[in-house]
């Protein structure tokens, strides 16, 4: 624990009074003016913005972080309440199209200052080896420029300072958690029960929820509203993990700043900065670096919306590669019907898991696979899930009224990258006056086959568990690509280290990078990613320095 203060105090920086919120961290932060060039200007505060930030502040960088959304303040913002938490998604206008549409603004976006993983469920799996090399050993998807081993330190120093709780881990590459799992509720014993009938490996973990005192920070209390933002602060999320150390180190959050537009300098080739609104005020901060953290769909829609002389088509977009190449992740629920109580709510969401089904089995028809943890819908999302199946009035109240003996497991199935599921700018413009993102999808047929095989799976769990009755809804999770990293300009939009292969002072550091995107969730891997290019930004600013120049 000395170690990761030493690193990232950013647990200790959170009062110990019984409030959530260092509120004189954030009114003493720097900041500066709009005139001001500094280092480097962050848009996007979420997983990987964050986590950059908070890297080369300590690295004594001026840094400033850019959000559309509110600083939150779990005291004041997050409520126990399902419906009262809306306001955590992203719900700005977007156009979806394709055979598979994906439904947008709820379990795969987010706004404000933590981004999507103030409302994520804290389940933080590393990925695979193999994620880095599938289209070399499966004929699928995509290589990474980098491998595992790259990002293997990176993945051990976020795990230590979300911190990540579980059981020593067997796929993969075998690694241990820094802290012990947490018990186990009535959803996981269901798993564990079912899948030690079926011979199926489940593990308890791995979750970004503290178990036991960390820091200033509460052990989680089991409340059952992860997915609504922690109010506690147990769950790990970026507001609380890393952005108090970035703002004790220098750094400046400015919230509620619309970024419309990367400033870029026809002469040098290089970025400038960024054009924002804030307070309806159209404003431009001068940096000598921009960095994009927009996820999956902003990221490619604000590259778009930057075109200039130079990019006619988009910034970064010569070889039409901007928005391509963009992936959800399957993500059907089972749910199974038992005589005896479970209160599935009454843990972290994501408590028990099994990656047996992760990788390539040479006997199916399919390439890649799917994992399978826990979920445990709350009331509304529930009755989605049983509407789904066609039940209304007194039929949907039966359901409704059955809450507590249903026990519900979620799969993750790793769906291909095609250059075909994209996004571009629609006709519609948003409040700015800004075209918003359209996003086409449509799932190929390794896709669909991976989604019955885990659906298949999961039904034979809950059955062996001694399940009367089970209930599957398709659905879609996460977001990864759309301004992926590749070997070079002609296959992605940036390089091994997330600079962007066609202006040198411009980086991305969120899912978008991600070539292809494993049965794992990703918000470990995005931090990962950014905390390795906040490394080598760093590393590339001093050897610059030694050589009589500076990075700012």
């Amino acid at each position: 624990m000395t170690a990761v203060r030493e690193r990232n105090e950013s647990a200790w920086l959170l009062p110990n009074d019984g409030s959530r919120t260092n509120h004189r961290l954030r009114d003493d932060m720097r900041r500066f003016a709009d005139s001001d060039t500094v280092d480097l200007v962050v848009v996007g505060c979420g997983a990987g913005g964050s986590t950059l930030l908070q890297r080369l502040a300590r690295q004594g960088w001026r840094v400033v972080g850019l959000d559309a959304g509110p600083f939150w303040d779990p005291d004041a913002d997050w409520v126990s309440d399902e419906a009262g938490s809306h306001h955590l998604y992203w719900t700005e206008p977007r156009v979806i199209s394709g055979t598979d549409p994906v439904p947008m603004g709820s379990n795969n976006s987010g706004r404000g200052v933590g981004g999507s993983m103030v409302h994520y469920a804290g389940y933080t799996p590393r990925f695979h080896p193999s994620d880095f090399a599938t289209w070399t050993n499966d004929g699928v998807g995509a290589d990474w420029p980098i491998s595992y081993e790259d990002l293997r330190p990176y993945y051990e120093d976020i795990e230590q300072e979300l911190p990540v709780a579980g059981e020593a881990w067997p796929w993969g590459d075998p690694h241990t958690y820094p802290q012990r799992p947490h018990p186990v509720g009535g959803n996981g014993e269901i798993f564990l029960r079912g899948a030690y009938a079926s011979g199926i490996t489940a593990k308890v973990g791995p979750v970004a929820i503290s178990n036991g005192r960390f820091g200033n920070r509460p052990h989680c209390i089991y409340r059952g509203f992860c997915l609504q933002g922690c109010k506690v602060n147990a769950k790990a999320s970026p507001l609380i993990t890393h952005i108090p150390d970035a703002l004790a180190h220098g750094a400046e959050i400015r919230a509620n700043a619309m970024v419309t537009g990367i400033g870029f300098d026809e002469r040098t080739g290089q970025a400038t900065g960024v054009h924002y609104i804030r307070d309806g005020v159209p404003r431009f901060q001068q940096a000598a670096a921009v960095a994009v953290a927009g996820y999956s769909i902003e990221t490619p829609r604000l590259l778009l919306n930057s075109a200039s002389r130079r990019f006619p088509d988009g910034m970064c977009n010569d070889f039409d590669q901007v928005g391509r190449y963009l992936m959800v992740q399957g993500a059907p629920q089972t749910a199974g019907r038992f005589d005896a109580e479970v209160r599935m709510y009454k843990s972290p969401p994501p408590e028990v898991s099994s990656e047996q089904f992760y990788e390539t089995d040479p006997a199916k028809p399919y390439k890649r696979g799917f994992s399978i943890q826990t979920v445990s819908p709350l009331p509304i999302t529930w009755a989605e899930h049983v509407a789904a199946q066609g039940h209304w009035g007194a039929r949907l109240r039966q359901y409704m009224s059955d809450y507590v003996h249903w026990s519900c497991l979620g799969a993750l199935c790793e769906f291909l990258a095609q250059p075909g599921n994209r996004v571009t700018l629609a006709e519609e413009k948003d409040r700015y006056g800004l075209p918003v993102a359209s996003f086409a999808y449509s799932q190929c047929d390794n896709d669909n086959q991976l989604m019955r095989a885990a659906q298949s799976v999961m039904e034979q769990i809950l059955h062996s568990a001694g399940a009367d009755e089970v209930i599957t809804i398709d659905r879609y999770a996460h977001l990864v690509g759309g301004a992926r990293m590749a070997a070079d300009e002609r296959r992605g939009v940036v390089d091994r280290n997330c600079r962007s292969f066609a202006v040198p002072n411009l980086y991305i550091t969120d899912g978008s990078v991600l070539p292809t995107q494993g049965s794992a969730n990703p918000a470990l891997t995005i931090m990962a990613v950014a905390a390795r290019a906040a490394g080598r930004l760093a590393a590339g600013a001093a050897d610059a320095t030694q050589e009589g120049n500076t990075h700012g």
